[in-house]
């Protein structure tokens, strides 16, 4: 039951950023020329429409067979971890499903159309011009950073806690195989 709560927030989350990217893209090939800014947040940001056949920034341009595998690689790497692990965090969940959204709403284009849509260029700053998908995979990769070191801070937290108390049992007379256990398998660890 965990595997298929954990799978279902996953794939709902990456269905969501899929659709909003999709949506916007969509509509971006709808209203904006190639090549003519319309602004969007005065002296901060416009939108232009550019047709992207290279990776973030891009980079490698013509490559699009190998940014399609990577991302496939990406958001199975990410659906294989949550399987083997279904006790992850809900949060850990829904910021897995952020990276593999943006990074299927950008294969979807590769497949599709040979480029990738980008429109959201900064004016205050000479930057790379970007989109939702971009958004999705930049924010959701720098929150996983911060929520993984968090969450294996718990862990570790925890894991002390649990070598405390079956040292004070041990200590305190209970000589039951799974206490000493617990002890022996913590000083191994260095803890």
């Amino acid at each position: 039951m965990k595997h298929a709560r954990s799978m279902a927030i996953w794939s709902i989350t990456a269905l969501l950023c899929v659709v909003v990217d999709q949506v916007v893209k969509a509509w971006a090939l709808a209203n904006l020329v190639p090549g003519k800014p319309v602004t969007f947040i005065p002296h901060v940001m416009d939108l232009l429409l550019v047709k992207n056949t290279g990776a973030a920034f891009s980079l490698g341009e013509g490559a699009g067979w190998l940014f399609i595998a990577i991302a496939l690689a990406v958001v199975v790497g990410i659906g294989y971890e949550i399987w083997k692990h279904p006790s992850t965090p809900t949060y850990l969940l829904v910021i897995g499903g952020v990276v593999a959204g943006g990074g299927l709403g950008n294969l979807i284009d590769r497949v599709a159309h040979g480029w990738v849509c980008d429109f959201f260029a900064t004016t205050f700053m000479d930057f790379a011009i970007f989109n939702m998908a971009d958004i999705f995979v930049c924010c959701g990769i720098g929150a996983g950073l911060v929520a993984l070191w968090h969450w294996g801070s718990q862990q570790e937290k925890a894991a002390r806690a649990k070598d405390a108390a079956a040292a004070r049992s041990v200590k305190l007379g209970d000589t039951s195989v799974g206490a000493a256990d617990r002890l022996r398998n913590s000083a191994k660890k260095g803890r």
